[in-house]
């Protein structure tokens, strides 16, 4: 009888784990986040979210055109500004899809770091068995001195050419040679997304810490201003900026030196200030447009110029005031446009009594070389024949109901309601330098000259060096990365004997070649022939 042994049965296999999904879904996302494809969608979508930032007024830059925008689309605007229409840069969904880039940069270029970092400190890999079977290779051809010297010289040759090598016994007695270049193509790769990401944290930063602000300035010793907000005609501060935090100066425009070439194109523009610094002595300081003002930590930039007619206004109780008035230029040739408004005037001195109904406002166009013509358009842009054309308006000029307005022309509302009234006929009245025009009412205005004024840019960015620097490497690596070019290259050294049945005369090495192009690399064929003929004539 025989008696089978029944052995316990193996205990089932666990089952097998099941992944958190929440998990799984989190790695996931990471792992599309940071994809390179991703990098560059988020890249063409920051291109595409900065469009309505030249598209619509930003009130950072301009809030008087914003104003303007509400009363021209009433409809249209509080939409646009729901959206962040008016504040692009500074709105959630920009700064989500700078986040989102940011972020997506970080996680590519530091895990491609450390792989190019490894691969930089491996040994070119061992040779293939069969080089015949590469793109390129050479057949068998003899050298003179044992495997190993031979094989020793080949990689002397490579290293001179700046290949890096790696000599190698085999098995069978024979010696190969490793050779590889071109990894400063994923240098420049990597330089070039690090300085992308310099550039990132230098606008991000920049606009916490950094501040601008502009400033017409008309030339003379009376005129300047002190960086103070008030005295700026606008001014926008970084989210991290109080206003007891700007520097402490003050400027005054003494001299304005503009040339022309024959064709009315810019020359020169040469401003000449006088700066005081925290109290200090003033100092006398020159500045062009492609040589900025720089006080520690604000530098000033010059934008344009232009010319302030000086108007003297004497009313019917010859009482006089003169004002400079800045006329804003409309084309190349400095044609500009303006208005003077003298809202004090025609006070009767023994009532002190003000009529609003009596205050007087010019409003026209300045030439500085007027044509012969007749045209209202100026022909070259230097001070040849200036002539002033101006329109008068007598009433109330809306300046007490404050409601602000522009400086550089009449309330529009003023001259539909018939507050102000044209006193000066169908043509505007044209004058001279030097030239006096007396009204209706016996009341006069003389044009006594003008003063160059100078458009002013005062900005500080604290970052302004990182983006620079982040800047120039970006196209240090853009460079290599285009210029470089990842190939390979293998050398077996044998001994002659070895090699059953060859035509070559025993004793002696043969050595045969391959060839790898990593990259698309048009001229890697040439460079392989150029490499195994040193190696074939034993020189460099």
């Amino acid at each position: 009888m025989t008696v089978v042994e029944q052995r316990p049965a193996a205990p089932a296999a666990p089952p097998p784990r099941r992944t958190n999904r929440l998990w799984a879904l989190l790695r996931n996302s990471w792992r599309q986040l940071t994809s390179m494809r991703t990098a560059l969608v988020l890249l063409f979508l920051l291109a595409i979210a900065a469009i309505p930032g030249s598209i619509f007024p930003q009130r950072a830059v301009n809030a008087e055109r914003v104003t303007q925008y509400y009363q021209a689309h009433p409809d249209l605007a509080p939409w646009l500004e729901r959206l962040g229409g008016f504040e692009v840069y500074a709105s959630p969904w920009f700064a989500s899809i700078y986040l989102l880039l940011f972020t997506s940069l970080i996680g590519c270029v530091v895990p491609r770091l450390l792989d190019h970092v490894r691969a930089l400190r491996m040994a070119p890999p061992e040779a293939p068995k069969r080089l015949e079977r590469l793109p390129e290779h050479a057949e068998p051809f003899p050298r003179a001195g044992e495997p190993a010297e031979v094989a020793a010289s080949v990689a002397r040759d490579l290293r001179r050419r700046r290949w890096r090598t790696k000599v190698r016994e085999a098995e069978d007695g024979s010696w190969t040679v490793s050779a590889e270049k071109g990894h400063l193509k994923e240098s420049g790769n990597l330089l070039f997304h690090f300085a992308l990401l310099a550039v990132l944290i230098g606008v991000g930063f920049g606009h916490w810490y950094g501040w601008h602000a502009n400033r017409l300035l008309v030339g003379g010793n009376a005129s300047g201003f002190c960086n103070t907000l008030t005295q700026y005609d606008d001014s926008t501060l970084g989210p991290r900026v109080q206003p007891a935090d700007l520097p402490n100066f003050c400027l005054k425009l003494t001299d304005f030196d503009a040339t022309f070439q024959s064709t009315g194109q810019p020359k020169t523009f040469l401003a000449t200030v006088q700066v005081t610094q925290d109290g200090g002595p003033a100092e006398t300081r020159k500045f062009t447009v492609n040589d900025p003002l720089r006080l520690g930590d604000a530098n000033v930039y010059l934008l344009g110029h232009g010319y302030a007619p000086v108007l003297k206004y004497t009313d019917r109780f010859g009482v006089s005031q003169t004002k400079v008035v800045p006329f804003l230029p409309i084309d190349a040739m400095q044609t500009s446009e303006g208005v003077a408004q003298f809202p004090d005037v025609n006070i009767d001195p023994k009532t002190d009594k003000r009529d609003s109904t009596l205050q007087m406002g010019f409003e026209g166009r300045y030439l500085p070389t007027a044509p012969t013509d007749g045209r209202a358009t100026s022909a070259f842009p230097a001070e040849d024949n200036p002539m002033l054309y101006l329109t008068a308006y007598r009433g109330d000029l809306g300046l007490d109901v404050g409601t602000p307005g522009s400086v550089y022309s009449l309330d529009q509302g003023q001259l539909a309601s018939g507050e102000l009234k044209n006193v000066s006929g169908t043509r505007p009245h044209a004058l001279k330098l030097g030239g006096t025009w007396t009204l209706d009412d016996g009341t006069k205005l003389e044009f006594v000259g003008t003063r160059p004024f100078a458009t002013l840019s005062v900005r500080h960015d604290p970052t302004q060096g990182l983006v620079l620097a982040g800047a120039v490497l970006g196209l240090i690596g853009l460079m290599l990365s285009l210029g470089g070019h990842r190939r390979r290259v293998w050398f077996r050294a044998r001994r002659n004997t070895d090699l059953t049945g060859s035509s070559a005369s025993s004793g002696g090495t043969l050595l045969a070649a391959g060839g790898l192009p990593r990259t698309d690399y048009p001229g890697f064929p040439d460079e392989f022939k150029a490499v195994v003929k040193a190696a074939e004539e034993g020189t460099p």
